[in-house]
């Protein structure tokens, strides 16, 4: 199994139960160190991490049965998933979908709708079996309820300009927060 954009390895652990060898794959070094330390600390001897931008490095080297991505999704991603799986092979991923935070007004560029997603998954080479999407969209009674729900969220949307729209869409009377993923599984044809 290759597990892409693993982050500090928690599903890349809970995968090592199931298969044979499992290897993560990430860009960011103090997240791939603390997983090595997590893994040796643990005794697991079927998991690896290694460091890599799965968006712009091949799978090479590896012979995965299945790759998965956790929010970690892109077109470049699919492409190489496609080059590195044999026919047959699984993808599953689970994406942003464009309904994500859509009380922002802004669609991020790593999310897909259904029709998106799937016309990718064919182009590189996959046959979809699974395309869902994952909603859950939160009431508030306050604009104080609304702002307590983003409260981890501010600084990476004051960042990208999404916290002044939000705000906007909560004095004009939205009482909605919106989280939506696109769950996918492929196989390689």
């Amino acid at each position: 199994m290759l597990d892409l954009g693993c982050g500090g390895g928690r599903l890349t652990f809970a995968l090592a139960a199931w298969a044979g060898r499992v290897i993560g794959l990430d860009r960011d070094p103090a997240l791939i160190r603390d997983a090595r330390r997590r893994v040796a600390a643990a005794g697991v001897d079927n998991v690896e991490f290694h460091e890599a931008d799965v968006e712009r490095e091949e799978y090479g080297g590896f012979a995965p049965e299945l790759i998965t991505a956790h929010l970690c999704a892109s077109d470049a991603i699919v492409e190489r998933a496609g080059r590195a799986l044999a026919p047959g092979g699984c993808l599953g991923m689970v994406a942003f979908h464009v309904d994500q935070w859509r009380e922002t007004g802004r669609v991020s560029r790593f999310a897909y709708d259904e029709a998106r997603m799937e016309a990718l998954l064919r182009r590189a080479g996959f046959l979809p079996e699974v395309i869902e999407v994952e909603r859950e969209v939160k009431q508030f009674a306050s604009v104080e309820e609304g702002l307590a729900a983003a409260v981890g969220l501010e600084d990476r949307w004051k960042a990208d300009g999404r916290w002044h729209r939000y705000l906007g869409f909560l004095e004009a009377g939205g009482r909605t927060l919106t989280r939506s993923h696109l769950i996918v599984k492929a196989r390689r044809s």
